[in-house]
C-alpha cells in the first residue's frame, strides 16, 4: 500500500468505525420507561405505599445507595429514576444509606391504609472530601432523605425511570 492510501484508512476509516462501534454499544444499553408511561398496580386496600425518587442531575454524585423500610433492602437510589414499595399500615422507618449519618439519613413515618409517602433522595455534594489539592484526594458520597407532598413529588416522579425493584415488602432482613 502506499503511503496516502494508509494515511486515509488511519485518519478517517479507523475513527468512523471506532465511532460504530460504540454506537453500537450504547444502543444496547435498556433505559427503563418513565413512571407515567407505565402501569402502575392498584394500591390493595390495607397496604400503604412509599416511593423513592432521585432527581437526575449530571453534576451530582452518581453514586446509587441503599434505600431501606425497618432495615429491609427496599431499592436503589439511582438519578433520575423512582421505585415504590408496598408496606403494611404502621409505623416505618425509611432510610437512605450514606457515608455520612447526620440524623438526615431517616425517617420515622406513620402510614395509614392507602397513604402514599414521597421520599426524595438527595445527593449532598463536597461534604466530606480530602487529600491532594490538585489530585490524588478522596470524596465521600452523602444523601439525605426528604419527605415532599403528592404535588410537589408527582411531577418529579413521573418523569422518571422506574425500575423494577418495586413489589410488596413483607419482612425486615436478619
Amino acid at each position: 500500500m502506499t503511503r496516502p492510501v494508509v494515511l486515509l484508512l488511519s485518519r478517517w476509516l479507523l475513527p468512523a468505525g471506532i465511532g460504530g462501534v460504540l454506537l453500537g454499544i450504547a444502543g444496547c444499553a435498556q433505559v427503563p420507561p418513565t413512571t407515567s408511561a407505565t402501569v402502575i398496580p392498584q394500591l390493595a386496600a390495607q397496604q400503604a405505599r412509599v416511593w423513592f425518587y432521585r432527581d437526575l442531575n449530571p453534576n451530582a454524585p452518581m453514586a446509587t445507595p441503599y434505600v431501606r423500610i425497618d432495615g429491609s433492602l427496599a431499592g436503589v437510589s439511582r438519578p433520575g429514576g423512582a421505585s415504590y414499595r408496598d408496606v403494611a399500615p404502621g409505623r416505618h422507618q425509611i432510610s437512605v444509606e450514606s457515608y455520612v449519618n447526620d440524623g438526615n439519613q431517616s425517617r420515622t413515618v406513620d402510614l395509614a391504609p392507602g397513604a402514599q409517602l414521597y421520599a426524595k433522595v438527595v445527593p449532598l455534594d463536597n461534604y466530606e472530601e480530602g487529600g491532594g489539592e490538585f489530585a490524588s484526594g478522596y470524596h465521600r458520597d452523602t444523601f439525605y432523605l426528604w419527605l415532599y407532598p403528592q404535588e410537589i413529588a408527582w411531577p418529579a416522579i413521573a418523569r422518571s425511570a422506574l425500575y423494577a425493584d418495586n413489589g410488596t415488602l413483607t419482612a425486615a432482613a436478619p
